[in-house]
């Protein structure tokens, strides 16, 4: 039997094996059935294993006992390497030894699966077979300590030479605007000055990517040298862009082409993570390119930033949550699904729709709205409209919104009109306290009657399933209801807990009927349309959720609803598409790739992309099945409650007091602005991101009692679950300006990561920090995660996850708990390793769910 603390969760279930087999055959000595029993047999620790018990019924194993398993047989020669997918297709031993005796379609071996989103017969399991025309595996860098320092020692002298020269321009551009005469003239002086900063801020990016850079070329750059500050600097400059915040509209698609890419016309780049690169960026007319799509012709890898082209043909449409890696091209018309990837090397044919990871052929037609007559008045008009609307309405109101403020609040008209004197008063840090207190649940009260008020006016003016055509007024309101929504601040305050559920009904969703567990929705829920979206009864979400209720071509757009079946649940990362084809009671694996066509599928669970069924048991957990109903259930969710409200008063006051010290450090700027000048104002800055990242710090280690947290198996109605949620609340801000720099690693190890050194961190992610081991020289892309917990219905689970030296994990990448991988693993973009997995030292994993390439 399996202790508790390696339960596996309900979608670690396989579907009956289509092997035909006799089951009055036994298995011939030294056979690869015989063997696989050996190991089976050693791994649960019984004498003998029946070739026909079910791993998972008749063996009581789970997902860890059987990743332990799988990485026991690959260490055998005589064995062939085995995947935790093969283990779900093939639950016996008998079947999955014949899988493996029988020859694998060439077909079959190239594509890794059959088309389709379904799941109908179970092809030969995968085996290794490199991707054509994939770039070579590069030799880890060699990078001295010392070059680390300096790299880390330069970067922050241009972030405070930058810090200094930015509070300079304001600091002339306010005592400008202060000397006006007259509102008119302050307005004026405010569109002007807002103009110019505008402007220049966003050419600064375009000026040092053609200074520094020149054209990008396919290159490799060591980092950490001094090739790497420019390639650093470039990249941050051009993320950092305000007019990132442009994504979607024609304004992004002049600031890619001013960086070099080569955009055909009537493009749509709907994502915000903005390519780097740009040079080597090639998209054809009439493309789409949907959000959360990674594509930045870079990669980092064992050390190096290696650069390449990707190539997009005519009218190609890239789906949402997808990785595009370096040296990848799709042909004209050719399409990729959502929640996939195509990895270095790969070549989407003209006229093919591929999907999974890495992608492969398929059937599923993702483009599923039509085009709109083509206005090109449109385009400049919604252009021109953004532009004037940011300098005419948001610049002045800005500024206009502070001296507002100053004479609405006399506490914070007398901390800013502070003199140094007043340091050491206690009025000083009175008024402090009052102005932050008034500014910070001001500003929330304020916030939340605006998002649950104007978005439901503005949805009076779409109708579902009507087309409009892209940058009209449909689409301005469109996009306005979509970024009001989705507020991270009260999705952060209201996410894993009962008032979550309240909060999103005051938003616009449809939960008629809504099993109230104390956890149905995570804080980070995501959607397009609200208004659309219905979640079914006894539903829960674990974290991550993005509801597509929008369908996009490069002319046109819709809203669509947006159904999620009762009792379902959902794990991590998961996109719900338009037109999902699940209905109840399925169990969505974390990263699952959500199917668009086929049948409805029902009482059984999806695992991987593209996704293949695997059962779904709800009575799984049976151990905490007395905690879901009845009487317990009311006492246990009635404590619940109480302890999530402490949590929130924690994290409201914890975030107060944070207000308050920004607060304070910009009183002492205003106070010693008449002797400094501009570098009152740079220290200021400077100082308040080192206070952020120190008190945010110091708010997670206290949530946790500054102990590292343990590995866990418990309902969610244990106070450890609780105690868990509460470190969630209060993680510390993960400032994007570390990332790419040594003090990420200063910043990971602060919060209690066993690190090791030379870290290279593009901007990864670690909610459990306390239950992670990074060896030396690792490599860490964007968008990557490493995941030490699961919450599977109402069961939670955590355990330690270990890499080793000179690992890499790949863009948009997640590596669940109990993994643990050797030293000089590559892990492929958009991969899937989980939970209990060991990967052998120097090999290369990727896919989804992960095996070796």
């Amino acid at each position: 039997m399996v202790g508790k603390n390696v339960q596996v969760s309900t979608t670690d279930l396989a579907e009956p094996s289509t092997v035909p087999l006799d089951p009055a055959l036994p298995a011939a000595p030294g056979s690869t059935e015989d063997l696989f029993a050996e190991v089976l047999a050693a791994v649960v620790r019984v004498d003998h294993v029946p070739p026909d018990s079910h791993f998972f019924d008749d063996l009581n194993a789970d997902s860890m006992l059987m990743a332990r398993f799988c990485a026991r047989v690959r260490k055998r020669d005589d064995l062939p390497s085995v995947s935790m997918k093969d283990i779900y297709r093939y639950p016996t031993i008998r079947s999955l030894a014949a899988a493996f005796d029988t020859p694998a379609p060439a077909t079959a071996a190239a594509n890794g699966s059959a088309h389709g989103n379904g799941s109908a017969a179970a092809p030969a399991p995968a085996r290794p077979v490199p991707v054509p025309g994939a770039p070579a595996p590069l030799e880890p860098a060699r990078t001295r300590t010392a070059e680390y320092v300096l790299c880390g020692t330069l970067q922050l002298l241009l972030f405070l030479g930058y810090a200094y020269v930015t509070a300079l321009v304001l600091a002339i551009g306010y005592d400008w605007i202060a000397a006006g005469s007259g509102l008119l003239d302050g307005y004026v002086r405010a569109v002007l000055f807002g103009g110019a900063v505008f402007l220049g801020v966003c050419l600064l990016p375009i000026a040092a990517k053609w200074l520094l850079i020149g054209r990008w070329k396919p290159r490799k750059i060591r980092i950490w040298s001094l090739a790497y500050v420019r390639f650093w600097l470039v990249r941050t400059l051009i993320q950092l862009n305000p007019l990132v915040l442009f994504a979607g509209s024609p304004l992004y698609v002049l600031y890619l082409k001013a960086l070099g890419a080569r955009i055909g016309r009537r493009v749509a780049v709907l994502t915000k993570h903005v390519p780097v690169c740009t040079d080597l960026l090639t998209v054809g007319d009439d493309s789409v390119i949907r959000k959360e799509a990674h594509l930045s012709c870079y990669r980092a890898e064992s050390g190096w930033i290696r650069t390449g082209t990707v190539t997009l043909g005519k009218d190609v449409y890239v789906s949402e949550a997808t990785v595009l890696d370096i040296d990848v091209s799709m042909g004209d018309g050719a399409q990729l699904g959502h929640a996939s990837s195509l990895h270095a090397g790969q070549s989407v044919p003209a006229g093919e729709r591929w999907h999974g990871t890495p992608a492969r052929p398929a059937d599923t037609d993702y483009r599923t709205v039509g085009p709109a007559p083509y206005r090109p008045v449109s385009r400049v008009l919604y252009s021109l409209t953004q532009l004037l609307t940011a300098l005419l309405v948001y610049v002045p109101l800005v500024i206009g919104g502070v001296d507002l403020l100053v004479a609405q609040v006399p506490q914070l008209d007398s901390l800013l009109s502070s003199q140094p004197l007043t340091f050491t008063s206690w009025t000083f840090y009175r008024d402090a306290l009052a102005a932050s207190f008034v500014l910070f649940f001001g500003s929330l009260v304020f916030g939340f009657l605006f998002i649950t008020t104007v978005p439901r006016l503005l949805h009076r003016f779409l109708r579902p399933d009507r087309v409009y055509p892209l940058y009209g007024f449909h689409y301005s309101v469109h996009r306005a209801i979509a970024r009001l929504t989705n507020n991270k601040v009260f999705m952060r305050l209201a996410g894993d807990s009962s008032l979550v559920v309240h909060y999103l009904r005051s938003i616009g969703y449809d939960l008629t009927g809504v099993e109230q567990t104390g956890s149905n929705f995570g804080t980070d829920v995501k959607h397009e349309n609200p208004y659309l979206t219905t979640v079914g009864t006894g539903t829960m979400v674990a974290d991550g959720l993005s509801v597509m209720n929008a369908d996009y071509s490069s002319t046109s757009f819709r809203v669509t609803r947006v159904t999620i079946g009762p009792h379902n649940f959902l794990g991590n990362q998961v996109s719900y598409p338009s037109g999902g084809r699940t209905g109840g009671n399925c169990l969505l694996a974390t990263k699952v790739m959500v199917p668009i066509d086929g049948k409805v599928r029902e009482g059984v669970g999806l695992l991987g992309s593209p996704s293949f069924e695997i059962p779904r048991s709800v009575e799984r957990d049976a151990s905490f099945d007395h905690l879901s109903s009845g009487d317990e259930l009311r006492r246990r969710l009635a404590a619940k409650n109480r302890h999530n409200a402490v949590t929130l008063a924690s994290f409201l006051f914890a975030r107060w007091i944070h207000a308050f010290g920004v607060l304070l450090l910009m009183g002492a700027a205003a106070g010693l602005y008449a002797s400094l000048g501009a570098l009152a104002v740079a220290a200021a800055t400077v100082l308040t991101v080192a206070f952020t990242i120190g008190f945010t710090a110091l708010a997670e280690r206290a949530s946790i009692r500054f102990r590292p947290q343990s590995p866990r198996f418990c309902s969610i109605y244990h106070p450890h679950f609780w105690q868990h949620e509460r470190f969630w609340k209060h993680q510390a801000m993960e400032l994007r300006l570390l990332n790419g720099t040594p003090f990420k690693g200063m910043f990971w190890r602060l919060l209690g990561v066993r690190l090791g050194r030379r870290l290279f961190d593009d901007g990864a992610r670690m909610p459990e920090r306390t239950l992670v081991t990074i060896g030396d020289d690792c490599t860490l892309n964007v968008s990557s995660v490493i995941q030490c917990h699961s919450q599977e219905d109402g069961s939670f689970k955590s355990d330690r996850t270990s890499l080793g030296n000179g690992c890499t994990l790949g863009v948009g990448t997640l590596v669940h708990y109990g993994v643990t991988v050797g030293d000089g693993v590559v892990l492929g973009p958009d991969s899937f390793l989980m939970k209990g997995e060991e990967v052998p030292a120097h090999s290369r994993w990727g896919g989804n769910p992960a095996h070796e390439m």
